[in-house]
C-alpha cells in the first residue's frame, strides 16, 4: 500500500478528510439503528409481557422454534440479499426482526428479576462499548482473530443444541463462559469490519451499510447480554 492510499485513510489528506467524515457518518448511523433497534425489541418485549402472552408460550412451546426459525430467515434475508433490495426495506426488515427478537426474549421478565436484568444490561452495555471503540480505533487488523472467533462460535452453537438434551449444568456454565469469551471478541471484530466497509463502500451504499452494521453488533449485544445473565441474572423465585 502506497503512503499517499494509506495517508488518505487517515485523514491526512482533502479526501481523506472526506472519507474519515463518511466512516463517522456510517457508524452514526450504524448505533442510532441498532439503539433503536433495543428499544423496539425491550418494547415488544414489555408487551408480550403486559398481555400475558406466557400462557400461550407455555403451552405452545413449538411456538418458539418458529420465531427462532422467522429470525433466521430475516438475517438470511438482510445479509444475503442486501444487494438487491433498498435501503428502506432492509430497514424494515432490520426493524422485523428487532419485534421478533422481543417476543423471543420476553419470557426471561419472568424468569429474572428486574433490577439483576437491568444491572446485567448496564454491564452488558460497558463491555459492549469498551470493546466496540477498541475495535474502531485499533490499528491491529482483528481478521485473524475473527475468523477464529466465528469458527468457536459454530462451535459454540452446535454444543448449546446437544445440550438441550443433555440438559448438564456445567456445560450450560462452560457454553456461557465461552459465550462471553466469543461475544466480547466479536463486538470488537465486527466494528473494525464495518469502519472497514465504511471506508470502501460507494456513498449510495451507505444506508445499507448502516443496516447491515446494526444487525451485527446488535446480535453481538444481545447474545453477550443472554450469556451475561447466566452470571448475574437473579431468578425471580
Amino acid at each position: 500500500m502506497n503512503n499517499s492510499y494509506y495517508d488518505s485513510l487517515q485523514g491526512g489528506s482533502p479526501g481523506g478528510d472526506a472519507l474519515a467524515a463518511r466512516v463517522t457518518q456510517v457508524m452514526k448511523r450504524v448505533y442510532f439503528k441498532m439503539f433503536l433497534a433495543m428499544i423496539v425489541s425491550g418494547f415488544t418485549a414489555w408487551i408480550c409481557a403486559s398481555m400475558g402472552f406466557i400462557t400461550f408460550f407455555a403451552t405452545h412451546s413449538w411456538m418458539m422454534w418458529v420465531l427462532f426459525g422467522v429470525e433466521m430467515v430475516l438475517v438470511m434475508s438482510i445479509s444475503g440479499a442486501l444487494n438487491r433490495m433498498t435501503s428502506s426495506t432492509a430497514t424494515l426488515l432490520f426493524y422485523l426482526f428487532a419485534i421478533v427478537n422481543g417476543v423471543v426474549i420476553f419470557p426471561l421478565i419472568y424468569v429474572y428479576s428486574g433490577v439483576s436484568i437491568a444491572k446485567t444490561f448496564f454491564i452488558t452495555a460497558a463491555v459492549f462499548g469498551a470493546m466496540s471503540v477498541y475495535g474502531y480505533f485499533t490499528s491491529r487488523d482483528l481478521s485473524r482473530w475473527g475468523s477464529i472467533l466465528t469458527m468457536c462460535l459454530f462451535g459454540l452453537i452446535i454444543v448449546a443444541l446437544v445440550n438441550i438434551f443433555l440438559k448438564s449444568s456445567t456445560m450450560e456454565w462452560i457454553i456461557s463462559v465461552a459465550g462471553v469469551i466469543i461475544f466480547i471478541g466479536l463486538t470488537a471484530w465486527d466494528t473494525q469490519q464495518v469502519k472497514t466497509m465504511a471506508q470502501m463502500a460507494p456513498q449510495e451504499y451507505v444506508g445499507k451499510l448502516a443496516t447491515v452494521g446494526a444487525l451485527t453488533l446488535y446480535l453481538d449485544f444481545i447474545n453477550l447480554f443472554l450469556m451475561l445473565l447466566n452470571f448475574f441474572g437473579n431468578s425471580r423465585n
